[in-house]
């Protein structure tokens, strides 16, 4: 008996972690789907888009929607949360990319209605291949390496800014509370994922996390030196 009660126990314990690391995830995942706002308050402000893109918010919605399928009991069980956060980031996404179509110019509007379609018949493709020809323990490992993929093509950014911060010597555009946010999201979902076991949630995540490390050491480095910069007399006798 005493052992049965501390078996339960271990696993109720283990279920509480594994579920506080998944909802962290989503909290963390929030920041940064709101993070455009401002950006966007400006787009409707001006009327115009100026000189942003649209297509980071396209690559994003791509993103949440195929991790959002990968969530589903009907391609992987136990990791709702996965699909929760992804549906939430899918809206918010879908949101700025219709926004940004109603402030653009022709040419522009153009693009991106043509772009936002070929996402959707990616994702429509993608659905319709992994409910037609597979099995449910072939179904996830077919979404799951699709959903890897997916999520190692949006490093593309943050690997992209690590690159500016060394070349510029500045972390302008490098907010700390983006990088910090990336990092917490991205070692909540890896310890979710290594928790639940889940080779395609913890092994992208894993990715994310060393990338999150680097970004906020770089912050901390730069921004120590341009403290010191700035503190230099500005006459030398």
């Amino acid at each position: 008996m005493a052992s049965l009660a501390s078996l339960s126990l271990g696993s109720y314990f283990y279920d509480i972690c594994t579920f506080a690391a998944g909802l962290a995830g989503n909290l963390f995942a929030f920041v940064l789907f709101v993070s455009p706002i401002p950006t966007f308050r400006r787009i409707v402000r001006n009327q115009s888009t100026e000189q942003f893109s649209g297509l980071p918010y396209l690559y994003s919605l791509l993103n949440c929607l195929i991790c959002f399928w990968y969530g589903l009991p009907i391609v992987s069980y136990g990791v709702i949360l996965v699909a929760t956060v992804n549906s939430i980031g899918a809206i918010f996404q879908l949101v700025y990319v219709s926004l940004f179509i109603i402030f653009a110019d022709n040419a522009k509007k153009l693009k991106m209605c043509g772009m936002l379609i070929g996402v959707f018949a990616i994702f429509g493709l993608i659905t319709f291949l992994s409910l037609q020809m597979f099995d449910h323990q072939s179904r996830q490992i077919f979404v799951g390496y699709i959903n890897v993929a997916s999520l190692i093509s949006m490093f593309a950014s943050p690997l992209f800014i690590i690159n500016l911060v060394i070349k510029t010597k500045s972390v302008e555009f490098m907010p700390f509370h983006l990088s910090l946010a990336t990092f917490l999201m991205s070692i909540s979902f890896f310890a979710y994922g290594m928790l639940l076991r889940d080779f395609f949630i913890y092994i992208p995540n894993g990715i994310g996390s060393v990338l999150g490390v680097i970004q906020l050491l770089l912050y901390g480095h730069y921004r120590e030196k341009s403290r010191e910069e700035y503190t230099l007399p500005l006459f030398v006798s």
